[in-house]
């Protein structure tokens, strides 16, 4: 006899209503305790490295042979499913998804108190990064438990985000009274406060937006930055990580209690395993997207016009900072309130050494 592990049954609300009519009541099913539990997994974004050559492989081959046959699963990318990014935290809560992964940037709407680990220039580089999700991982643990009834299993992050141009720059200050491409709501107020034109526009019409002249520079990543051939349109790409693009990985509570005890464990080994290649994989990525974009031997045949690498400057760390601390953190907390201010101050005030008012 079959027993479902699909997690709580759910209402005919909005978020339902759309995934049922699209055929997505995705669920993950165990035959009894000694059976096979099989799962279905919505992961990152498609045609990525961190899921054609980590996420992927890991779901629909390691994680059986993890588990000497006994769990498998299928998984499909966020962006490919038929689902929404900004609705995944309900979804999983629901039930609806009962494993899933949600972009902090794109969630951060609804709640902005996930985007602590990732607001702009708070991590110049993947050191950085690291502690930041160290010091906070527990916190955000509890509020996904509290507030959707999600188990973290895994947080994880894409290449850094730095800024290409298509004329000389020197450093961040450069960049004032240019129009610079944003994908984000924190980082077009970081282009304002650096006295630039923030213009937000989707990843797709990058290229096109600096080839047709409308914008000056673009914010993305470094080697997806190369991949989509910025090297024609851009002469300069700053070092300087502006943020990197996080997302957290989990699973609705009820399903996960749910599973046999054996089984969760080798998930979640699994899961942290996959972590850490993830980590690695962006780490390698980020420089070879900058080695890539200014000529280096190792990328194959040298760009036509190799770009120019903008080192981090002196001036460049110690702006950063000040903008951290009178741009970035102020009206992150005007958005959060002050939940935000005693999770800062709790959490990551030491790892980055600024405390801010309420406490």
């Amino acid at each position: 006899m079959t027993k479902a592990v699909s997690g709580r049954h759910f209402g005919w609300n909005g978020f339902a209503f759309l995934v049922v009519l699209m055929g997505f009541c995705i669920s993950a099913k165990a035959e009894d305790t000694d059976g096979p539990v099989k799962l279905e997994i919505v992961g990152g974004l498609d045609a990525v490295t961190q899921y054609t050559k980590l996420e992927q492989p890991f779901w629909e081959k390691e994680i059986e042979q993890r588990s000497n046959g006994r769990i498998k699963a299928t998984i499909r990318p966020l962006d490919s499913s038929g689902l929404r990014g900004q609705e995944m935290l309900q979804l999983m809560r629901l039930g609806v998804v009962p494993f899933g992964t949600a972009l902090a940037a794109v969630v951060a709407g609804d709640e902005p108190e996930f985007n602590a680990l990732d607001l702009p220039i708070l991590n110049p580089d993947m050191a950085t990064l690291r502690k930041t999700a160290d010091a906070f991982r527990g916190r955000l643990s509890t509020l996904l438990r509290e507030r959707y009834d999600i188990e973290l299993l895994g947080i994880y992050t894409y290449p850094a985000q730095v800024a290409f141009c298509v004329s000389d720059f020197s450093g961040l200050d450069d960049l004032s009274g240019r129009r610079v491409r944003t994908s984000s709501v924190g980082q077009s107020e970081l282009m304002t406060a650096l006295g630039a034109v923030p213009v937000q526009l989707p990843f797709a019409e990058v290229a096109s937006a600096l080839r047709d002249g409308v914008v000056d520079c673009a914010i993305t990543g470094t080697l997806s930055g190369y991949e989509i051939g910025l090297d024609q349109y851009t002469t300069h790409v700053h070092a300087m990580a502006l943020s990197w693009g996080l997302s957290f990985f989990g699973a609705n509570v009820t399903t996960w209690q749910a599973l046999p005890p054996a089984d969760r464990e080798i998930i979640r080994a699994g899961v942290a395993d996959l972590e850490k290649r993830i980590w690695a994989q962006a780490e390698q990525d980020t420089e070879r997207g900058l080695a890539c974009n200014t000529g280096a031997s190792l990328c194959g045949p040298a760009p036509a016009r190799p770009m120019t690498l903008v080192p981090t400057s002196k001036a460049d760390a110690e702006r950063r900072r000040q903008l951290l601390s009178e741009v970035v953190l102020p009206r992150w907390i005007a958005r959060c309130g002050d939940a935000c201010a005693q999770d800062w101050n709790s959490y990551l005030a030491a790892v980055h050494d600024i405390k801010v008012g309420a406490e």
